[in-house]
C-alpha cells in the first residue's frame, strides 16, 4: 500500500499536439484578414492594407508548410511549441506596428499566445514568452504607424494613455497567465491522481481474482487427480517387487493429500466466506495484519451490537482504503494504534487514531486532496522519498466511491493524534461492489 512512484503519474507538462496551435494559428488569420477588410472597406480607413495582408499571408504560409511537412497530431517538444507561439507573438507586433501600435484596440492580444504558454508549456518558457510580449508592446508604444483614423481629425492619445496600456497589458498576462497555470496544474493533478486510483484498484482487483481461479484449479484439477489415484492404488495392489510398490504407496498418498487439499478449497470457495463475502471483523483484521509487526501496537476494538454483524463483500476498494489510512497512522504513530469499530441497523462506522502529532491546521483543510503529503520517514529524514500525497487521495476516493464518508479531525487537547472516521450505510457496506470505472 505504497505511494506510487511520481515516474509513473506526475507528469508536470503534456506536450501539446500540433493540430491545436495549427488550429489557433488559422483561427488568428481569418480574424486578421477579417479586421483588415471591416477596417479598409467598411470604416474606409487608409492604412497600409498590403504589408497587413502580406503578414497573414505568410502566416497562412508557415501554417501549410507545418501542415504538408509534419503529422498535425504528433505532439510537439515544448520548445518548438513555444518557437510556434513566439511566431504569432511577432507577427502580431507586426500587424500593429502597422495599424498604430498600443493605440489599436486589439494589441491586448498579445495576451492569447501567453495564455496557450500557461495550460500547455514549461513555466521557464512562459515566463519567457511573457517577457518577449512585454517587450513588443513596449516598442510599439514609442515605433508605430498612425493609427487608422478619420484623416481630417487624426487620434492622438497622450503617452501616459500608452503607459497605461502598457501596463495593464503587462499585468493582464501576469495574472491571467497565473491563473490559467494554477487551473490547469490543479487539473492535470487530479488527473494523475485518478489515474493512479484507477491502476490501484485494478491490482487490488487482480488480487481478489486470484482466489476464483484458485477454485476454478481445484475443479479443474480433481479429476486428473483422482484418476492418477485410481491408477497408483491398482498398481500397488498387482505390483509384486516391494521397492517399486512402496514408490506406488508414495504416490498413492500424495495424489491423496492433493486430493484434500483441492477438497479444501473447493469447500471454501462453495462456502464464499473467504472469497466472496467478509464480515467487518474479518475486514478489520485483514488490513491489520501486515502492520503488526512494527514496533506499534495496534488496538482492535469492536462494538457489539443487538443487531447482527454486517458482512459486506469481499471489496478491493474497501480493503485497500482501509488498509492506506491504518498505514498512514502506524507511520506517524508514537506508541499505539486503536481501530474501533461498531455498527448498527442503520450504519457501519471505523475510527482509526493514532497517538502522534495529529493533523497540521493547514494541512487538515486540504488533506486527502492530491499529493498533500508530510509522510515521515525514520529512513529518510530529509523526506526526498516521502511519496507523492497520493495515498490519503486514493484511499479517501475509493471509501467514497462504496458509499462511505470519510472525515478527518484531530483530538481534543489534551490528547494528541489524528482521527479518521469512515462511516457507511449498512446497506450500501452489505452491498458495495469494486468500481470498474472511473468516475473523472
Amino acid at each position: 500500500m505504497t505511494d506510487t512512484m511520481s515516474s509513473d503519474f506526475r507528469h508536470p507538462r503534456r506536450h501539446v499536439r500540433l493540430d491545436t496551435i495549427l488550429r489557433l494559428r488559422w483561427l488568428a488569420a481569418i480574424g486578421q484578414i477579417a479586421a483588415i477588410f471591416v477596417v479598409a472597406q467598411g470604416l474606409e480607413f487608409e492604412f497600409p492594407v498590403l504589408p497587413c495582408i502580406a503578414i497573414v499571408g505568410l502566416s497562412a504560409l508557415v501554417n501549410i508548410a507545418l501542415q504538408v511537412a509534419f503529422n498535425p497530431m504528433q505532439r510537439m517538444e515544448p520548445i518548438h511549441a513555444a518557437a510556434l507561439l513566439a511566431l504569432n507573438i511577432g507577427e502580431l507586433a507586426g500587424l500593429l506596428f502597422l495599424t498604430g501600435g498600443l493605440q489599436n484596440p486589439f494589441s491586448f492580444l498579445f495576451l492569447g499566445p501567453v495564455l496557450i504558454a500557461a495550460t500547455a508549456l514549461p513555466t521557464r518558457m512562459t515566463i519567457w514568452l511573457g517577457i518577449f510580449a512585454a517587450a513588443c508592446a513596449a516598442l510599439l508604444g514609442y515605433y508605430h504607424l498612425p493609427l487608422p483614423w478619420d484623416g481630417a481629425e487624426p487620434l492622438e492619445l497622450p503617452p501616459v494613455y500608452l503607459l497605461g496600456v502598457w501596463l495593464s497589458i503587462l499585468l493582464a498576462i501576469g495574472v491571467t497567465s497565473l491563473y490559467t497555470f494554477q487551473v490547469t496544474e490543479e487539473a492535470r493533478k487530479l488527473a494523475d491522481a485518478l489515474a493512479a486510483t484507477e491502476l490501484v484498484l485494478t491490482r487490488e482487483q487482480h488480487l481478489t481474482q486470484i482466489d476464483g481461479l484458485a477454485a476454478a484449479a481445484a475443479h479443474e484439477l480433481g479429476t486428473p487427480l483422482s484418476t492418477i489415484f485410481l491408477i497408483a492404488r491398482e498398481l500397488e495392489k498387482t505390483s509384486t517387487d516391494s521397492a517399486i510398490a512402496s514408490d506406488l504407496k508414495m504416490l498413492r498418498e500424495q495424489a491423496q493429500r492433493c486430493r484434500e487439499i483441492l477438497s479444501k478449497i473447493t469447500q471454501l470457495s462453495a462456502s464464499g466466506a473467504p472469497f466472496d463475502r467478509m464480515p467487518l471483523s474479518t475486514l478489520i483484521e485483514e488490513a491489520v495484519a501486515p502492520h503488526r509487526d512494527f514496533g506499534i501496537t495496534i488496538k482492535v476494538r469492536i462494538a457489539v451490537a443487538g443487531v447482527p454483524e454486517p458482512v459486506g463483500m469481499r471489496n478491493p476498494a474497501i480493503l485497500y482504503g482501509v488498509g492506506n489510512i491504518l498505514e498512514n497512522a502506524v507511520d506517524f504513530a508514537r506508541d499505539t494504534v486503536e481501530v474501533n469499530a461498531w455498527w448498527n441497523a442503520d450504519t457501519v462506522q471505523i475510527v482509526i487514531s493514532d497517538d502522534g502529532p495529529g493533523i497540521a491546521p493547514d494541512m487538515l483543510r486540504r488533506i486527502g486532496e492530491p499529493y498533500v503529503s508530510r509522510r515521515r520517514s525514520s529512513d529518510d529524514p530529509q523526506g526526498a522519498h516521502s511519496g507523492l500525497g497520493l495515498g490519503v487521495f486514493i484511499a479517501r476516493t475509493l471509501l467514497e466511491r462504496t458509499g462511505a464518508k470519510v472525515s478527518f479531525r484531530n483530538k481534543v487537547f489534551p490528547d494528541h493524534g489524528a482521527v479518521v472516521q469512515v462511516t457507511w450505510p449498512r446497506d450500501r457496506f452489505e452491498t458495495a461492489e469494486t468500481p470498474i470505472e472511473a468516475d473523472a
